[in-house]
């Protein structure tokens, strides 16, 4: 500890730097989030940033934001951002990439976006190997349109357009992202965390890390896969549906590497 003042009240005082246990990173903005409470997006975008600012890459970084609740990312990521097409986030990553690629680039997609209109632009670009990083929030639904089923669905999983669960002998089963994109031999890193917990949260931070590291060494595309929440079309409290998550989703999507490249 350095020298401290005492204040009026004869107490230390704690405002100095070496005390400081939260503040806002620069690379978010102050606006007002408009996720529901207890939703995990608020999380996934504060670390993300975090991790922007720590590596020291904010003038360099270009994230795609494109439809679902992260619809509005732009307003809250004080980088350059970019709006894209229903799905099409890693297809305009891809043409970024490629034209600036001396840039970091990301996208931040739903699992309605990326895995159901989105398969084939986040499939092919990960076989091509494009040296990007693609931030995907499974919370198993689709959450801005009012929670119908999404092709992450558990087995069982009642949701609006599931109202007596998901029958995976009518609706097939649900569609495991991470474990097809590690087969690519484009794939250079694909991980799957959580921030349902303080200690998870630091694990997906360090991912998030680990991720614009192996894009700077141009190892090849990154999937950052988050299992999350989503309290209100779950029809549950922020902590009942944290529950569910540790319960019933991380037990079929297992938290992990799933493939790790060999660091340059």
């Amino acid at each position: 500890m350095t020298d401290n003042k005492i204040n009026e009240t004869g107490a230390e005082d704690i405002r100095k730097p070496e005390y400081l246990v939260y503040q806002r990173p620069r690379t978010l903005t102050e606006t007002e989030l408009h996720y529901c409470p207890g939703c995990s997006h608020g999380v996934a975008h504060k670390i993300l940033m975090e991790v922007i600012e720590e590596l020291d890459i904010q003038e360099t970084t270009i994230g795609i934001a494109p439809v679902g609740c992260s619809v509005f990312a732009y307003h809250y990521m004080n980088i350059d951002m970019q709006e894209a097409a229903h799905g099409r986030a890693c297809a305009l990553a891809t043409g970024i990439k490629r034209t600036m690629p001396d840039k970091y680039v990301f996208t931040y997609q739903g699992d309605g976006d990326l895995a159901a209109i989105g398969t084939a632009e986040t499939i092919h670009a990960a076989n091509r190997g494009e040296n990007i990083l693609t931030v995907f929030i499974n919370n198993g639904v689709y959450g801005m349109t009012s929670g119908q089923m999404a092709p992450t669905t558990l087995p069982g999983m009642v949701t609006t357009t599931s109202p007596f669960g998901r029958d995976v002998a009518l609706q097939g089963h649900p569609l495991k992202i991470s474990d097809l994109v590690a087969t690519l031999p484009g794939a250079a890193y694909v991980t799957r965390h959580s921030v349902h917990t303080v200690a998870n949260v630091r694990k997906a931070k360090r991912a998030m890390k680990n991720a614009f590291e192996y894009q700077k060494q141009g190892l090849g595309y990154c999937l950052i896969e988050i299992v999350s929440n989503c309290p209100s079309n779950m029809k549950m409290t922020p902590l009942e549906a944290n529950k569910f998550v540790e319960e019933k989703m991380i037990p079929y999507y297992p938290l992990g590497d799933l493939k790790k490249p060999e660091v340059k």
